[in-house]
């Protein structure tokens, strides 16, 4: 531990034993729990005494604690938007804690009569008043609420919020961008840790590992606090496990998936349970999940090179992929409330998720056209898999994995003194065991290339099947982890705790260690008997006559069954030479190390009785080693390298929250926020293609991309439940991150000529503005049938702009271009009916393209852009008993494709399809 981390803790106890000596006479403490009609905890609850001007708002547990009352008898009044308001009398006894619980029940009154809430309006209710109570600017989606949605995972509900846009993988969100930034300046914590990323070459956290049944709240910060961490330049998004209810609660679903394009089905399901034991001193909640997707996908992407005029593929592929995905999360969070001063919380969840893939892929490559006007191309089919055994199951095995525990603690002391303390370990790897590859090719073979709609471009051959020889058998192993250490302290004093200028003072410590690694290795197989052509192998024919993609043939590969027999016969000497090939593998390998000693002050401060402020700073001071390797291809060794580097961050902050009245707030904040580079790019690595084709370069020296934030919100709150807000954002960001590269590269190291170089490098500084809308509520003005209905749509439009950081010495710098990952325009709408037993609803999500920011490309006329996407999802429920419900989803009603263009838009780069999946099954709540 860091001697600055050991002073800041030092201080923080030194604080605390000097405040909490003191002793407020003539003063007392209450301290209760406000719930529903159904026991489950109220987050956000106003509890308030008017006639001291003082209150609080519940804690994630329903819990609340007004401190240094003055001893005598008062009137504690308690809302919540779409509930009823409650209001009790109490006396307050010098020197004694006094309990105070509340039940409010669900409605609104309009006119003369109460109108009482759905069970989706109570959750969405639930996180508007979090939302409504936040001092910074966030949203708030609650369990109840992703439930409205047909989401499986925690990526595709975070898709809904406004200014969030997701990448997809094989149909499900995997990454996601925050107000027009790429995931790497984003962070994504769950209770408020930071959780690590099982992606090898970056930070970006794989959001379909978590199954949406997890989660009790998702929580997106969009403008940060000084106690929050500062690595958040797009946003913060926090995921809050299930704590426990207030009574026995059993409840999840069972039910099955249904995916069009494979045409299988599999089982899911989920299941809660959770209780309070020992007059409600412990509290116990364990969860579960299951999915068993059975997917598929038809894919085809390739390579543009040319002139304006003149551009065509020089790579052109198809690809069939039959895929199985398992998801499995398990939780537990346990609360123990030692006393009503003192609470100790334990949780954790891991998720795992496995891959199962067998992919079979045509490829056209080296395709060019001679002086007599004919194409050629070199063809190859290639097959994917792995062994036959109970692991792989002879397809290629992705085995991902994360996990995360930490243990905190909640103290008050006299005067309201508040000590907060986490500790917290987690860790996330990916494995990818024998994944083993068969290839087969015929070189300089005539085609026909047919151009005529770029969507889709055609490259034929008339190539007999038996003319395509052995090329090469490889095996390769793949293994990625990273593990954190996280300790945090807070210490929260009061300085004033009555009257419109009531203050606290707010500050901390954090210490995180971060331990990143890639170890893979590769190998190439010679058969001892040369096998004669493809056909000598076990094959199939994985023509498509449904290719999604287009009129593409896939044709005949080595089958699942073939690879299979082939990878178990491998490591058999009389069957194959081996041969380890570390070209391939060594400057891949790395590992690094990073320290983060953090610490921050806050002044939490009332002007009036409207007008509320927070202004602080917060301290970084980030360590880094890497350890990494480069292959010599003249002596055929193995180089270790290594680098280390170091920087400090000051971020002040500053945040205003005026509330015209109960329900209508704005906001303002001036923040300074940044984003690490990504572990690999920071190794010092040397990466050479095959035949010196191409060289790539870490780039120890990578400064931190920053980022100067203003952030404007207006919200008006609806006591039917709902809300309209409107906002602007504004960032000031310098040295972003892009991959330089240069064509006809010499190389003063080597002294060789590469076809092309690239390195990562800090680019040019770049500006990022937003406007954002969000409109919900339910009809209920419209009285009769239409009240029925429950509008949800929000709108975020973005505009960026950087400095062509000059990709290829050939390409003009001098234009400026859109910040990667930016989406301009971003549109979400649900319309929702709900009576006593039926729910139906539709889902409309459309983010326009933007940049591509992992495989940046500016060659004009072939920059590299990520398709609009226009997704339409259906849910639907019948509820038989109040505890029973049948429901059905159907996810990709449109086939959105993931798709990627090159220059324009009927240019195709990458187009993969997905087609519809649909869920169906009982949820239970007892």
């Amino acid at each position: 531990m860091s001697k600055r981390l050991q002073g800041c803790i030092i201080g923080i106890l030194i604080s605390f034993f000097v405040c909490s000596t003191s002793i407020f006479a003539q003063t007392g403490r209450i301290s209760g729990k406000v719930i529903d009609d159904n026991s489950f905890s109220l987050t956000g609850a106003n509890v308030y005494i008017q006639t001291l001007n003082i209150g609080t708002a519940t804690d994630n547990e329903g819990s609340f604690s007004l401190f240094k009352v003055p001893a005598g008898d008062y009137e504690v009044r308690v809302s919540f938007l779409g509930y009823q308001t409650e209001t009790q009398k109490i006396t307050v006894q010098e020197n004694k804690t006094t309990s105070l619980n509340f039940t409010l029940k669900p409605g609104v009154v309009v006119g003369q009569e109460v109108l009482v809430l759905g069970d989706q309006l109570k959750g969405q209710a639930k996180a508007l008043n979090q939302q409504k109570n936040n001092m910074n600017i966030t949203n708030v989606v609650s369990a109840d609420q992703i439930g409205r949605f047909p989401d499986e995972n925690i990526g595709d509900a975070l898709k809904r919020i406004p200014s969030i846009t997701v990448n997809y993988d094989q149909g499900e969100a995997r990454f996601g961008n925050i107000r027009g930034t790429e995931p790497r300046l984003n962070s994504f914590t769950i209770n408020g840790e930071r959780v690590p990323s099982a992606e090898a070459e970056s930070r970006t956290v794989q959001l379909d590992l978590v199954s949406s049944d997890m989660i009790q709240t998702i929580e997106v910060n969009k403008a940060v606090t000084p106690d929050m961490d500062a690595d958040a330049i797009g946003g913060s998004v926090n995921l809050v496990t299930k704590g426990a209810p207030n009574r026995l609660r059993i409840s999840g679903t069972v039910g099955g998936l249904y995916n069009k394009i494979s045409e299988k089905g599999a089982p899911s399901g989920a299941l809660t349970v959770g209780q309070r034991f020992a007059d409600g001193m412990l509290g116990i909640v364990l969860n579960g999940s299951y999915h068993d997707n059975q997917l598929g996908s038809n894919n085809t992407e390739g390579a543009w090179t040319g002139d304006p005029g003149n551009y065509y593929p020089t790579d052109w592929e198809a690809r069939e992929y039959q895929i199985r995905r398992l998801r499995e999360n398990v939780g537990a969070n346990v609360d123990l409330k030692i006393d009503p001063y003192n609470t100790i919380y334990l949780k954790g969840i891991f998720s795992h998720r496995n891959d199962w893939e067998h992919r079979y892929r045509l490829r056209y490559t080296k395709i060019k056209q001679g002086d007599d006007g004919q194409w050629t191309a070199e063809i190859r089919r290639q097959t994917k898999g792995g062994p036959d055994n109970d692991e792989n199951d002879d397809a290629r095995l992705e085995d991902q994995r994360m996990w995360t525990g930490n243990l905190s603690g909640e103290h008050f002391f006299a005067g309201g003194i508040e000590l907060n303390w986490t500790a917290s370990l987690s860790k996330a790897s990916e494995d990818r065991p024998d994944e083993t590859y068969i290839q087969w090719k015929k070189k300089n073979v005539p085609v026909t290339v047919n151009l005529s709609d770029l969507r889709k471009p055609m490259i034929t051959d008339n190539l007999d099947i038996t003319e395509f020889g052995l090329d090469e058998i490889t095996k390769e192993h793949q293994y990625t982890d990273e593990k954190n250490l996280h300790m945090k302290a807070d210490l929260t004093i009061p300085l004033t705790e009555k009257g419109p200028y009531k203050n606290s003072i707010k500050f901390g410590g954090k210490y995180k260690s971060k331990d990143k690694k890639r170890d893979n290795s590769f190998f190439t197989y010679t058969p001892i008997n040369k096998p004669d052509n493809i056909l000598s192998y076990p094959y199939s024919d994985y023509t498509n006559p449904d290719f999604l993609a287009g009129n593409y043939k896939v044709g005949i590969h080595t089958s699942a069954a073939g690879i299979g027999q082939i990878a178990n016969e491998l490591d058999n000497p009389a069957l194959f030479e081996k041969e380890d090939t570390p070209s391939e593998y060594a400057s891949d390998n790395f590992s690094a190390t990073e320290k983060v000693t953090a610490a921050y002050f806050m002044l939490q401060q009332q002007l009036g009785d409207k007008l509320s402020m927070i202004a602080g700073f917060r301290y970084e001071k980030t360590n880094e080693d890497y350890d990494g390797h480069e292959f010599d291809e003249d002596s055929e060794t193995i180089v270790p390298t290594s680098g280390s580097g170091d920087y400090s961050n000051f971020l002040p902050g500053i945040h205003f929250k005026y509330d015209f009245d109960e329900n209508t707030t704005l906001r303002l904040a001036w923040t300074n926020t940044i984003a690490r580079p990504n572990y690999y790019d920071l190794v010092p690595y040397r990466s050479i293609a095959s035949d010196y084709e191409e060289l790539s370069v870490g780039n120890p020296t990578l400064n931190p991309t920053t980022s100067m934030n203003f952030d404007l919100m207006a919200e008006n709150y609806f006591k039917s439940v709902g809300l309209v807000s409107a906002g602007a954002f504004y960032k000031d960001i310098k040295d972003f991150i892009y991959v330089f590269s240069e064509k006809n590269y010499l190389d003063p190291v080597s002294g060789n000529t590469y076809d092309k170089f690239s390195q990562p490098r800090n680019g040019a500084k770049a500006t990022l503005f937003g406007l954002e809308f969000a409109f919900q509520r339910r009809l209920d003005f419209l009285g009769g049938f239409f009240s029925n209905f429950n509008i949800y749509t929000n709108y975020t439009y973005t505009h960026s702009s950087a400095k062509n950081p000059v990709l290829d010495a050939q390409v003009s710098g001098d234009k400026d271009i859109e910040l990667p990952g930016t989406s301009p325009h971003i549109f979400n709408a649900n319309l929702t009916y709900q009576d006593e037993k039926l729910v139906l609803g539709l889902s409309f999500n459309y983010s326009a393209a933007y940049i591509d920011p992992d495989e940046m490309d500016l060659t004009p006329g072939l920059e590299r852009y990520y398709d609009d996407v226009t997704r339409l999802d259906f849910n639907g429920s019948y509820a038989f008993t109040p505890s029973i419900r049948f429901f059905v989803e159907a996810n990709n009603l449109t086939n959105q494709p993931l798709r990627y263009y090159a220059g324009i838009k009927d240019r195709t780069y990458q187009a993969e399809y997905y087609d519809i999946k649909i869920n169906t099954g009982v949820k239970f709540d007892f």
